[in-house]
């Protein structure tokens, strides 16, 4: 029992408010001792979505493959494969299974009652493991009444007759398709419980803002930030070498559309400034990596001047940055003033290298990174913009919400990207203000300087804190970024693949190293035999035999190719990680065609499971987090109890 001292007593009392008799006291620890002994939840880990906002929807749809599997064990051989995969496309997009079926000439009536009856055992198959309660509040509002009825075990010795009465009764109500919509819902709510997304939604494909909105409508959902997802971040604080980024980074990938029709942004300064700067550049070095299927060929030109134009843009407000910020040590980034305008040459790695071209009508050789008068106005205008965009604001104000820089939960350690270490596999200083930092302190330190730039007024505190943002995105020491350099201008400009290279910091070389992987887990107070850490950045080339299970398992980077951009690279789709009852599974995917495909034709993501770690008994909800914090509800119950029967706190019924 709790100590009678004033504060556990006034607590106490608090909690008789909500609890205000020996028999609803009793009656909610009953309650929560049975939610114990239920089977823990199923957790589901994404990364690396980069914009690819139909395969990411789908995949949350299908559950890594968990729906179809679910299918497969409530009918077994009772459904052909056609059957089976028409029920399947009926859960991921029942709206526009339901529209293609009209459009067949099916006899409705008795389709309605199939997929029905089918809907209602698959919803019993996939809420065996929850509570009542919880099933209750996976459903839809309008129907939860009647899913729950419909969903009950019943011994009526007419049930068909009680299902046609209420099939009926939905027809000539026209209620039938929400019903039906209603109960996909929910199968696919109760599929995975808890979504994990470790980082970068942002860049290269074209639908973030879909992927945000998407997020926006999940429950259980926790984020931790990415190094593209700070850079929204940070150019929605105002940051102008962010905002030159982000841009930079959609135009390359030829999205300036999304950030136009998805943000609101005014791209037309930056347009009329690219195409009249640049009017009789070729802009050679600035091709753009688009989608052929989605992108509109007429704006090609115009799309690689802006490409240039911001991108120059970008290389001058990076120096000015990184001249504000000696204590950073990023002189190796400053390349405009190694540039021999003369002979055309750039002077780095003490060589010297011919430049693949010399189109620099806005760079002044003898001030090389100020940006001339249009240059300024132009950033102010998309400043402005960035700041502006209502729906931008809205989707960095849910990643600072729901989101973080790492997270530890049920006893595995989640981040994106890395943890900074010496080469010798200790943990490594990194300096931010006056101080430097390692390990836990510096992820906390970081942290807190994402959410000062986006909350704190504008002045010199808030300038640092965006500042940070920006070295999250490209320092060496940053644990978003991983590598020593970003070789970005040499990339565009130099034409010697031996400048390209961006050689990883230790995290990479180190992590199959058990006693620097044990020394993180110390550092974050894990447990050795329990836990895991799970992050992606990096993808992981299967095609050339590299498995994503790192240190005898203690490790999991699952970023397989999500983006489309990387899956030449890679060989596959993407990985995604289920974590349940019974252990860790890996799954990793092939790509996906679309979503029209899918629905007209039922395709579907195909997908391998294999198992990372079994258990050999299966864990409950005592064995996690949130079990832990239901024990601590049941110790202040249990004490609410003990003072209702010692008369120490009279009941309030």
């Amino acid at each position: 029992m709790h100590e009678s001292n004033d504060y556990d007593m006034k607590y106490l009392e608090a909690l008789s408010y909500r609890f205000p008799s020996i028999a609803k006291t009793s009656t909610e620890i009953i309650n929560l001792c049975s939610i114990l002994q239920l089977p823990k939840e199923t957790e589901h880990f994404m990364t690396d979505i980069h914009g690819e906002y139909e395969q990411f929807v789908h995949i949350m749809k299908n559950g890594s493959g968990a729906v179809r599997s679910k299918i497969e064990d409530e009918f077994g051989f009772n459904l052909t494969p056609q059957d089976k995969k028409d029920l399947a496309t009926l859960i991921y997009y029942p709206k526009e299974k339901i529209a293609l079926v009209k459009e067949s000439g099916e006899n409705m009536h008795d389709w309605y009652r199939t997929m029905l009856l089918r809907l209602i055992r698959m919803a019993r198959q996939s809420a065996k493991k929850y509570t009542r309660s919880k099933v209750r509040k996976s459903m839809p509002e309008d129907f939860a009444y009647l899913i729950e009825e419909l969903m009950s075990e019943t011994d009526y010795a007419d049930k068909d007759n009680y299902y046609d009465r209420i099939l009926e009764a939905l027809i000539q109500t026209e209620r039938v398709e929400e019903c039906i919509v209603a109960f996909s819902t929910t199968i696919q709510r109760l599929t995975v419980n808890h979504l994990h997304i470790i980082g970068d939604i942002y860049d290269r494909g074209p639908g973030p803002d879909i992927i945000m909105d998407t997020m926006m409508g999940i429950k259980n959902l926790d984020i931790q930030w990415g190094n593209h997802d700070v850079v929204w971040m940070g150019a929605a604080c105002g940051n102008l070498t962010l905002i030159a980024t982000a841009l930079r980074l959609t135009a390359r990938y030829g999205n300036l559309d999304t950030v136009e029709n998805g943000y609101g942004i005014n791209l037309i300064p930056l347009m009329r400034f690219a195409m009249d700067a640049y009017k009789d550049d070729p802009c050679s070095c600035f091709g753009l990596k688009y989608d052929e299927k989605t992108y509109d060929i007429n704006d090609l030109e115009q799309d690689i001047k802006m490409h240039k134009a911001i991108a120059v843009i970008q290389f001058k407000l990076e120096g000015q940055l990184i001249k504000r910020h000696p204590e950073w040590h990023m002189e190796d980034r400053l390349l405009l003033d190694k540039i021999d305008w003369e002979r055309g040459v750039i002077n780095c790695y003490g060589k010297e290298y011919p430049m693949k071209e010399m189109g620099f009508p806005t760079v002044d050789p003898k001030d090389p990174y100020a940006l001339t008068a249009e240059e300024e106005d132009v950033m102010l205008h998309l400043q402005k913009s960035f700041m502006n965009s209502e729906r931008l604001q809205r989707h960095v104000r849910f990643l600072l919400n729901r989101g973080r820089l790492y997270l530890i939960y049920n006893q595995n350690l989640l981040f994106h990207g890395s943890i900074p270490l010496t080469e010798e596999g200790e943990l490594a200083e990194v300096p931010l203000g006056d101080k430097c930092y390692k390990g836990r302190e510096v992820m906390d330190v970081l942290d807190n300087y994402v959410r000062k730039g986006y909350y704190l007024p504008a002045g010199p505190d808030k300038d640092y804190a965006t500042d940070v943002i920006y070295f999250l995105w490209t320092h060496p020491l940053s644990p978003l970024f991983g590598k020593y350099k970003m070789t970005t201008f040499e990339r565009y400009f130099i034409e010697d693949k031996e400048t390209h290279n961006e050689p990883k910091t230790p995290y990479y070389k180190l992590y199959n190293n058990e006693e620097v992987i044990k020394r993180i887990f110390d550092e974050f107070d894990l447990d050795w035999e329990e836990s895991h850490i799970i992050n992606g950045h990096v993808p992981v080339k299967q095609k050339k035999g590299e498995s994503p299970i790192k240190c005898g398992g203690k490790l999991l980077m699952i970023d397989g190719g999500f983006s489309r951009a990387y899956q030449k690279t890679t060989g596959i789709a993407g990985y995604t990680l289920i974590s349940n009852s019974y252990g860790l599974k890996l799954v990793y995917h092939e790509p996906f065609t679309s979503k029209e495909d899918a629905i007209r034709n039922g395709s579907d993501i195909h997908s391998e499971t294999m198992v990372v770690e079994g258990v050999r008994k299966r864990k409950s909800v005592r064995d996690t987090e949130h079990g832990t914090r239901i024990r601590m509800q049941l110790k202040d119950l249990k004490a609410l109890l003990e003072c209702y029967r010692s008369g120490l706190i009279p009941e309030k019924e």
